[in-house]
């Protein structure tokens, strides 16, 4: 597979220079003329190197490397600068550049730079393993397999139901799907079907012509053509009404349907992908749901497992989020303390991965410090659940944590900070800080 770089400059004539050398190559080259440009790409695309310049406009690089850190963290970033000055960029590697090079780019050292760059970030996924897959992220066993599974579904045209509870991350998994195979460069149109009335979904999703009804005033164009060549992702499926559900299912069927007010038949190339946190097959029983609907959109099912199922990813997915949150907020926060990543560990999550992110967002608007501490979160999740302490023993909750992270890690300092969600150098400090071993000698 080849390796795929993105150049984000402002000056035509460095993308197209930059993008021959690189195709030449052999790598598969994208570029970007500003930062919206970028951070869209970034969305959609898994790329193993990133080359911007330092002035882009309103934004600098070092606002591009902020994205790249919250959305592909191990992806290796590469500023250029057209300044004898190079402040700028010592700077941007201060902050987490691979490196910098300086204009103008000779062919040799650009090739050297990212011959280094990909080699390393290649080494870098392979120590990792991979805990990344688009917007996904998880090592556990169960993301593992909806990694592969989105994979080998990626080119496969077919209707895909992706079932799960609210907050699994559904649409994540439909945008996988799309950016993951050969419509990628073609549109992804989302609609949530619970939010619109029976009449605004049929105009939403089909389109209508002008007089068609009261306010009708022009022809409108609906989602099912816009999506032409592309995914539609249907979201909360199972809130339609059974006169949708008809019309849905000869859209499956025929892959035509006629707008709101209109006899013309309308063919479309559409990749359907739908969701749900509803128990089909109950509303099949109920006579809720269509049964011959419910089987053409269950050709493949895709079920998310609940945060409390793979809870091995909690410390992952909150070095995400900082990270995410850090960038946005322009922050340094460092992790969270261990009693904190206790009560994560502990803790039911029912609004799963959504519940988490939005936890630590509330967490970020009140922590002053470098740390998140207990006293950061809602008073909602602490009120639920508290980490144990060892009464009389005059430990506090955070050196407790840390004393039984050591402890089952067999004084492995390292296995102790990923059961904990914290860097080893946080373990060290909080050791140094409390030492915790002496509590047992």
């Amino acid at each position: 597979m080849k390796s795929k770089i993105l150049v984000v400059d402002d000056e035509e004539s460095i993308r197209s220079t930059f993008r021959g050398f690189f195709e030449h190559e052999g790598y598969d080259v994208s570029t970007a003329c500003d930062y919206p440009g970028a951070v869209e790409l970034l969305e959609h695309t898994a790329f193993d190197l990133i080359l911007t310049d330092i002035m882009l406009g309103g934004k600098t690089g070092v606002d591009v490397l902020r994205a790249v850190r919250e959305q592909q963290p191990r992806c290796p970033v590469v500023m250029i600068t057209g300044y004898p000055d190079v402040d700028t960029a010592e700077e941007a590697v201060r902050h987490g550049a691979f490196d910098y090079l300086r204009k103008p780019v000779t062919f040799e050292n650009l090739m050297k730079v990212a011959e280094r760059a990909v080699r390393h970030k290649q080494q870098t996924d392979e120590q990792a393993g991979r805990t990344h897959y688009f917007s996904l992220i998880g090592k556990s066993p169960a993301i593992q397999r909806i990694y592969s599974f989105l994979e080998a579904l990626a080119d496969v045209q077919t209707t895909v139901l992706i079932t799960g509870e609210s907050g699994t991350g559904k649409e994540l998994v439909a945008q996988a799907l799309h950016y993951g195979g050969s419509r990628a460069g073609k549109p992804l149109v989302k609609v949530n079907c619970a939010g619109l009335t029976e009449s605004l979904l049929e105009s939403e999703l089909f389109g209508h012509v002008k007089g068609a009804f009261t306010g009708a005033i022009r022809d409108k164009i609906g989602r099912f053509q816009r999506a032409d060549g592309g995914t539609i992702f249907l979201d909360e499926i199972g809130d339609i009404t059974p006169q949708m559900q008809m019309r849905l299912l000869r859209v499956l069927q025929e892959r035509e349907f006629e707008r709101v007010g209109d006899s013309t038949p309308v063919h479309v190339d559409v990749r359907v992908v739908v969701a749900t946190n509803n128990n089909l097959p109950d509303k099949v029983r109920q006579g809720k749901f269509r049964e011959d609907l419910y089987y053409r959109l269950k050709v493949v099912e895709l079920s998310l497992p609940p945060l409390r199922e793979r809870r091995e990813d909690i410390p992952l997915l909150t070095e995400h989020f900082i990270r995410k949150f850090n960038a946005r907020f322009n922050r340094e926060i460092e992790d969270v303390s261990p009693d904190v990543m206790g009560m994560f560990m502990e803790y039911g999550w029912p609004g799963n991965v959504r519940e988490l992110e939005h936890q630590l967002e509330h967490a970020f608007i009140h922590c002053r410090g470098q740390q998140i501490t207990v006293a950061d979160l809602p008073h909602d999740m602490t009120h639920c659940l508290h980490t144990p302490v060892h009464r009389g023993s005059g430990l506090t909750e955070e050196r407790t944590a840390v004393l039984h992270a050591l402890e089952k890690s067999f004084w492995n300092k390292t296995r102790a900070a990923g059961i904990l969600g914290v860097s080893r150098r946080t373990i060290y400090r909080k050791i140094k800080e409390y030492d915790p071993k002496s509590a047992i000698d």
